[in-house]
């Protein structure tokens, strides 16, 4: 990866000290759109319920069933069945707790801006090989943009870590929603229909919708 590149991907251990939460513990409706994403998920949960469920119901028939009732049958069966059904509950509700809508715009649109990187660095070992060749100057100017973008990502995920921590802080602190909206807006590379006339696009797009969601935190004050 080329140096100018090194630095700007969002990493998880970034993501993780910003927003405060593990970013595989936000459940996001986004991933339902992706079919392998979306078997993963279940996947995940399923294994996690299973691997739950016999735990519990052990301690509870240890401790519970067995000092207060005795070997039971029925009731053995209906722990059986109300079990997996409350631990799948209790673990929605605290995907639900964990995943504020703010919080899971700006990690897709983080995932949006790390696809640009990568984009960005094929083109690189393509223009490398010979196989194409890309305007430098082009590529400046998207680069230019994604560090902006990068820094008006960062500054969402802190400002909605600390609206949701303390939702009267950001009123003494407005500069804390600021964007970079209009300098990328001015950005400007020679070829619109080209690669990196796409990813620019693409990174204004992202910066748009970091904007928005700004917005919305500023709205919930």
């Amino acid at each position: 990866m080329q140096p100018d590149l090194q630095g700007l991907e969002i990493s998880p251990g970034e993501l993780r000290h910003l927003s405060g939460v593990d970013p595989t513990e936000v459940f996001r409706p986004t991933i339902l759109h992706n079919a392998k994403e979306r078997w993963s998920f279940f996947l995940q949960e399923c294994l996690l319920s299973l691997a739950l469920t016999p735990i519990i119901i052990g301690l509870l028939h240890v401790f519970v069933i067995l000092p207060l009732i005795g070997g039971s049958l029925p009731v053995t069966l209906i722990t059986l069945v109300l079990v997996p059904i409350i631990v799948i509950a209790a673990r929605w509700f605290l995907l639900q707790r964990n995943s504020p809508v703010a919080l899971c715009c700006l990690l897709d649109e983080v995932d949006r801006y790390n696809a640009v990187i990568k984009a960005i660095h094929i083109n690189d070992q393509l223009e490398a090989a010979g196989t194409t060749e890309m305007s430098l100057s082009d590529r400046q100017k998207v680069i230019e943009a994604l560090t902006l973008t990068r820094e008006d990502l960062l500054k969402a995920l802190r400002a909605e870590r600390i609206l949701r921590d303390n939702k009267n802080f950001l009123v003494g602190n407005p500069e804390l929603l600021a964007t970079n909206l209009r300098t990328l807006q001015t950005l400007q590379v020679h070829d619109r229909a080209s690669e990196y006339g796409r990813l620019l696009n693409e990174a204004l797009q992202i910066a748009t919708g970091v904007q928005e969601e700004m917005a919305k935190l500023q709205n919930k004050r």
